[in-house]
């Protein structure tokens, strides 16, 4: 497996009845690469939605051929999956936005939750929390980061203009911000309670699901019917949006925190990860290393 996604790269060949990019278009790539076509999503230009959709690393082109994410030299993509890269925007910047910029983008607007001044929560400040903050900000909300602790509060409302903060577990600060959010974006990819949270809503107030979370999530249906509340999710975003968001983000000026490193940092870099070391996406310049240098170094065991 060669993985990768949110990919940035340079076009260095194109196909005979490729009509959108050229050589020498700097493009992205995000976590699909393929569809039916066919179905009620595909044909919603909703194609991240496909029951048939092809993921960018680690599976299977229909032709039998296995598809190879970011971390190879080179890629072969379906124009239909590959969004050109605005001027304005560089490379590493505009990479995490293909995933975590849409992720976000893509359940505020689809729910209708893009007008200024909405008050929303983003749950969990990671990659895509992190991005969720800038995203609403940029909208005109008044953004409430919710964190299991404080140790965030700073980078949260110093660093990326968070209006509030609020730690889950101060029973007293929990209490006195019921009711006052019009949504939460939910970005906690572990198993977490949800009736803390729901009351925080307001009335049709939207909880919207973004961690993959491998258990059952549980709570008390008067929690939900007492203010007309919903539970959702939603998933990445469609190729139409990655293009919205990168535009979005260049009208509004916004980039994510990212650090840059070599491919020959990567098992470092995880290692960082799995200390929640990293502010907040590391963005790996595979054209600036040295592939076959670093594979012939690499250990054999």
């Amino acid at each position: 497996m060669v993985p990768g996604h949110e990919v940035v790269g340079e076009v260095v060949e194109v196909g005979p009845e490729v009509t959108k990019h050229s050589v020498g278009d700097v493009v992205g790539v995000g976590v699909i690469v393929g569809c039916c076509r066919e179905c009620r999503p595909c044909k919603a230009n909703i194609e991240q939605y496909c029951n048939k959709r092809i993921w960018s690393y680690n599976d299977v082109y229909t032709d039998g051929r296995p598809t190879q994410g970011g971390f190879a030299s080179t890629m072969v993509v379906d124009q239909k999956f590959v969004v050109k890269i605005p001027a304005g925007l560089a490379p590493e910047q505009a990479a995490p936005l293909l995933c975590a910029g849409v992720t976000v983008y893509s359940p505020l607007k689809h729910f209708g939750l893009t007008a200024p001044g909405l008050r929303g929560g983003i749950l969990g400040l990671g990659g895509v929390g992190h991005m969720g903050v800038k995203v609403a900000k940029a909208m005109g909300h008044h953004v409430t980061v919710i964190s299991s602790s404080s140790k965030k509060r700073a980078e949260a409302m110093d660093h990326l203009g968070a209006d509030a903060y609020l730690v889950s577990s101060d029973a007293d600060a929990m209490a006195a911000a019921a009711d006052s959010l019009d949504y939460i974006i939910d970005t906690v990819p572990v198993h977490h309670p949800m009736e803390p949270y729901l009351a925080l809503l307001k009335l049709d107030g939207k909880h919207v699901l973004l961690g993959v979370i491998g258990e059952p999530l549980s709570f008390v249906s008067p929690m939900v019917m007492l203010g007309r509340k919903s539970i959702t999710g939603s998933f990445i975003g469609s190729v139409d949006e990655a293009e919205e968001v990168l535009k979005f983000c260049v009208d509004k000026g916004l980039t994510s925190q990212i650090e840059v490193v070599k491919m020959g940092y990567v098992n470092e870099a995880l290692e960082r990860l799995e200390r929640n070391d990293v502010r907040y996406r590391f963005v790996v310049d595979v054209a600036g290393s040295n592939i076959e240098e670093a594979a012939a170094e690499a250990p054999s065991n």
